[in-house]
């Protein structure tokens, strides 16, 4: 896997923390990391304007994702400024580490 860290470009927020994502190597296509990075963070891939690796370059075909080593620093830069269409807040099932299973225990 390679572990990349990932964040909504938003200079207006206080905090704007970087999460980790995981990539099959296999799979290091643009297409997958977009849809791995929107999934994880709640963003609609279809509102994702570039992905820019920090500090200033931006990724635009599956040689540029190739390339990217682990714990490199990834923003999406958004094309629209009103975060209420942006931001789709994940439900629970669709979460990383989510387990059915477990959470289905009684006590």
């Amino acid at each position: 896997e390679l572990v990349l860290k990932v964040r909504v470009q938003n200079p207006n927020l206080r905090e704007n923390d970087f999460i980790e994502i995981e990539l099959d190597r296999q799979e290091l296509t643009y297409k997958e990391l977009l849809r791995v990075s929107c999934r994880e963070l709640g963003v609609n891939p279809e509102h994702v304007q570039k992905i820019r690796k920090l500090p200033n370059t931006m990724l635009r075909k599956d040689k540029d994702v190739a390339r990217l080593q682990d714990f490199q620093e990834l923003e999406l830069v958004l094309t629209v400024s009103d975060k209420n269409l942006l931001f789709r807040v994940p439900t629970l099932s669709e979460r990383s580490g989510y387990n059915k299973k477990a959470s289905e225990l009684t006590y």
